[in-house]
């Protein structure tokens, strides 16, 4: 979509930037935002202060608009992947017995010590669910305009596959306005801890 915007705005001798950012409604708040910015130079440099000031850091990701947004849905799928993986594990250790808070704590104060486990782990140990950052739709729309271009470009990802699947069940559970970290619940019932919501 972004790079028939760009041709379009080229066609009228206007310069299209596309500035995708990464960061949930918390990040946005706090200007701790990521910015992708990628589009024609002279345009992009008129209003790099702009973007700079939208978050902690920008990326200049090239010329090309559409490549800002395939970082973004990149980062959505690897943030996706690694919520099912995460609601996967938490529910082995709490139904293998480790408390769910220890269990956080381990994992995020060692090996995976980073701000999507930290944010989104907290989540998935309280339940906290509500209010949404990204829903499930949402999710689910990003991960199809991944899988299109994977396919597009002939790179198989299965795990992107499996996830949105997962959203999808979310959605028939009537889940569809909760965060996508509800991915960890969905794990949880599966493993027959407790019913959901």
């Amino acid at each position: 979509m972004s790079r028939r915007v760009a041709e379009e705005h080229a066609r009228h001798g206007q310069g299209y930037i596309a500035a995708p950012v990464l960061g949930n409604p918390d990040f946005a708040r706090a200007r701790k935002l990521f910015v992708l910015a990628a589009g024609p130079r002279a345009p992009l440099e008129r209003i790099r202060p702009l973007l700079e000031r939208l978050g902690q850091r920008l990326f200049v990701i090239g010329e090309d608009a559409g490549s800002a947004n395939l970082v973004k849905l990149a980062a959505n799928v690897l943030t996706a992947t690694t919520l099912q993986c995460m609601g996967e594990v938490l529910a082995l250790l709490r139904k293998g017995g480790v408390e769910g808070h220890l269990a956080f704590d381990v994992l995020t104060n060692s090996l995976f010590d980073s701000g999507v486990h930290k944010t989104y782990g907290a989540k998935i140990v309280e339940g906290r669910y509500s209010p949404p950052g990204l829903t499930a739709p949402l999710a689910i729309k990003d991960l199809r305009l991944a899988l299109a271009e994977a396919e597009h470009e002939a790179v198989p990802m299965p795990a992107a596959s499996l996830v949105h699947d997962r959203l999808v069940a979310m959605v028939a559970r009537g889940w569809a306005g909760l965060d996508w970290s509800a991915l960890g619940l969905l794990a949880a019932v599966d493993a027959g801890l407790g019913e959901g919501r």
